[in-house]
């Protein structure tokens, strides 16, 4: 009898957890999962869980296939050579083939005093950690939310729906994603939940205290509790391995999300920088980069040329509180577009709808691996990557 083909998974994060679910369409795959927490964690809950609105976790026995080992514990070390993984517990684990979707985290700050004082909220334990903070500050405090994305504005929003004074300093641009017609309106609603919002060249946070937010135009704004929400990085496990990675720590890989260095390491999600030219980091992108680098797997163990991976965006889907929310619309490269909607409860269940639709789309692969296709292709993709290889644009455009 054949031996099972062994495939580890490290990170359980959305990429991850529909990769590893996909895998085991073939009987004679072994699939193991590992990860730092015993429970999936909805990153694109945890400005809730910092309100109390959500506790944003997910038991990994509902969304993963039951064939799927999981591993708790913290990958330190990728030994290409030997196929072997050491784990922070001490252990090793061997692999036939590894995918690589160790995620996104906050990128440290390099703005003085922000790493001592500032909370970042872009992981379970940091958003665990910020929510006794804001519970304990007084109801008259200042509370100051860093960063004009979409994590800023839904962290900022969420606090002022309850009551709390709230100051949302932008930097340059205020919600830099949207078309200039959607940031007004979405500025526009955040000022009548009380949240003061600044940006320009003078909102550039340049130090915080524990008490005090400093700005480029020499403002010293009071602040109770400073929420760190600008910038993400990635872990270091793939540039500590020896890997090639792109500046900002991602795994190099070619179209097919193979390791540049490595035919048996694939890389999925926040993690992944194929062809040096990475699709937005976002629960939308992994939800599709997943399961194809779980495709490629499967296309190497049975002798096949792995597909190109292709992902297809729509916009963002921004939750502002839980009373409102906005689509900006995007075409499938990632562009916006002038069209967006902005409204009450019907946009806010949408939003909901969209947190919910993710989590059913990974029970569902788990009970029937192979059937999530709920992907588009960018068919821009190609003539990007001709430009990236020297060709003139209009050339790239007519090939």
């Amino acid at each position: 009898m054949a031996e099972n083909t062994k495939v580890i998974v490290v990170g359980g994060g959305y990429a991850g957890v529909v990769a590893a679910n996909r895998l085991t369409q073939r009987d004679d795959v072994a699939v193991t999962l590992i990860n730092p927490r015993p429970a999936f964690v909805e990153r694109i809950r945890l400005h809730q869980l910092v309100t109390g609105s959500d506790d944003a976790l997910v038991d990994y026995r509902r969304i993963l296939a039951p064939r799927v080992r999981l591993v708790v514990d913290t990958a330190t070390w990728i030994d290409a050579a030997g196929r072997r993984v050491t784990l922070a517990s001490g252990g090793t684990l061997d692999y036939d083939y590894l995918i690589y979707a160790v995620g996104s985290g906050s990128a440290a700050p390099s703005v003085p005093g922000a790493a001592e004082h500032a909370y970042p909220i872009s992981t379970l334990e940091e958003a665990q950690r910020l929510r006794p903070v804001v519970d304990a500050a007084p109801a008259s405090a200042v509370l100051t939310v860093v960063g004009g994305g979409s994590t800023g504005i839904e962290t900022a929003s969420e606090l002022a729906e309850q009551g709390r004074k709230v100051t949302l300093v932008c930097g340059r641009v205020f919600g830099a994603y949207l078309h200039p017609r959607a940031r007004r309106a979405v500025a526009d609603r955040l000022t009548k939940l009380g949240v003061t919002v600044l940006e320009g060249a003078g909102a550039t946070v340049t130090g915080a205290t524990g008490e005090t937010v400093l700005l480029a135009d020499g403002r010293e704004l009071p602040s109770a509790v400073t929420i760190w929400t600008a910038g993400f990085g990635v872990p270091d496990l793939a540039a500590r391995s020896g890997l090639s990675t792109d500046a900002l720590g991602r795994l190099r890989t070619d179209e097919t999300l193979t390791s540049v260095d490595d035919v048996r390491i694939i890389a999925a999600g926040d993690s992944a920088a194929p062809s040096d030219l990475p699709v937005r980091m976002s629960c939308q992108s992994a939800m599709q980069i997943g399961p194809q680098a779980a495709d490629t797997v499967l296309s190497r163990i049975a002798g096949k040329r792995p597909a190109d991976f292709h992902v297809g965006l729509f916009g963002q889907c921004i939750s502002l509180g839980r009373g409102a929310g906005v689509v900006q619309y995007a075409k499938k490269d990632d562009s916006v577009t002038r069209v967006y909607l902005l409204g009450g409860k019907p946009m806010a269940m949408l939003k909901e709808g969209v947190c919910k639709s993710t989590v059913w789309q990974m029970t569902h692969e788990a009970r029937k691996p192979g059937s999530l296709n709920l992907w588009f292709k960018d068919s821009s993709r190609r003539t990007a990557l001709r430009v990236k290889a020297g060709e003139a644009p209009a050339a790239a455009r007519r090939a």
